[in-house]
């Protein structure tokens, strides 16, 4: 059982993003110390939800301020960016990490930085396998060259070369196809509970069983799934904590999400979205999220969780919180899932 840390770089309300951003390296600094396996950080374009718009940027940095603990990106979105561009950069950071980097990347959605960036909502609608493939040859050591819809070059050599294999955000029955046709691993978001990960986890095994084809070599890794993570003395005091903080982040936040071709933007009933992240997820106390990290191990069978441990939106508060999980909970986790682990 791997169990690691996601960071979305949140930008509560009253937080600089420069000090959100060095907080984010300083949290992954305190994971390694607490014994996460690994840090994960998402990637938001133009909006206060996440202030980190280069995962593999931040993700560099907390690699040079760390010697164990692996670093990936959760994730890069492909659809804003050239996938072979975004291959030479994780292949730099896999050699100059001796291989503690891991590459996530996600379809993303209709927002401003496909028009910022001139890639268009065509890249978004259907050319995410076209990317995906790209990146995938890249990461394989290529060469690599392309003639499709949307990339056009003649081939050249990768340099330098890495054998990585991405992992991929799925959010859709679409996406899950995808991965598992090309045999990369899922990312699970931390929207949805136990049901509806082992829906997914089984579709795609479904899918994989076909044996359609595999674009990257390496062997796929085990799913990873996100979910909030809080610890506090009772599961009343550290649902109280985050369903007075979580609000004050994600009523400012998700409105940053603006569609560039006229769809409506995404609606949550905020209160009724803390909940139910409260209800599904480890937040409680030490023994309650140790219970709940177990019982979604057996329900789904994912075997690797990365724990958003940022909902305080305090610094301080952050750093306490993931102390508490390496102590309190990530020992009691690895003895039951693990028992033969040194």
């Amino acid at each position: 059982m791997r169990i690691g840390v996601f960071l979305v770089a949140a930008g509560f309300p009253g937080r600089a993003p420069g000090d959100v951003l060095r907080g984010t390296v300083e949290a992954i600094e305190a994971a390694e110390r607490a014994g996460f396996d690994d840090a994960w950080i998402a990637e938001h374009h133009f909006m206060s939800y996440g202030v980190c718009p280069s995962a593999v940027t931040l993700a560099a940095v907390a690699l040079g301020r760390t010697s164990r603990i692996t670093v990936g990106t959760a994730v890069s979105v492909l659809s804003a960016q050239h996938p072979v561009a975004l291959a030479e950069q994780a292949a730099i950071l896999h050699h100059v990490s001796d291989g503690r980097f891991r590459l996530g990347v996600g379809r993303g959605g209709p927002w401003l930085e496909l028009e910022v960036f001139g890639t268009g909502t065509a890249r978004f609608e259907r050319g995410f396998p076209e990317a995906l493939d790209l990146l995938c040859a890249a990461l394989n050591g290529g060469p690599v060259a392309a003639d499709g819809e949307f990339f056009r070059f003649r081939e050249v050599s990768m340099v330098p070369q890495a054998r990585m294999s991405p992992v991929v955000a799925c959010t859709s029955d679409g996406t899950v196809r995808l991965a598992a046709e090309r045999r990369l691993p899922m990312l699970l978001g931390m929207h949805i509970g136990d049901e509806e990960r082992a829906e997914m986890v089984a579709a795609y095994d479904a899918y994989a069983a076909y044996d359609v084809y595999a674009t990257c070599d390496a062997a796929p890794a085990a799913h990873v799934g996100a979910a909030l993570g809080h610890v506090a003395d009772t599961t009343e005091q550290a649902v109280r904590e985050l369903r007075e903080s979580l609000p004050r982040w994600l009523w400012p936040g998700l409105a940053g999400y603006v569609p560039v071709d006229g769809r409506p933007p995404p609606r949550r009933d905020i209160p009724e979205y803390v909940d139910l992240l409260c209800r599904i997820h480890p937040v409680g106390s030490a023994e309650h999220c140790v219970e709940k990290i177990i019982t979604t191990a057996a329900r789904t069978g994912l075997r690797h969780l990365i724990l958003m441990v940022e909902g305080a939106g305090d610094r301080v508060r952050t750093l306490e919180n993931i102390a508490r999980l390496g102590a309190e909970v990530l020992p009691a986790v690895r003895e039951s899932l693990n028992p033969d682990s040194p």
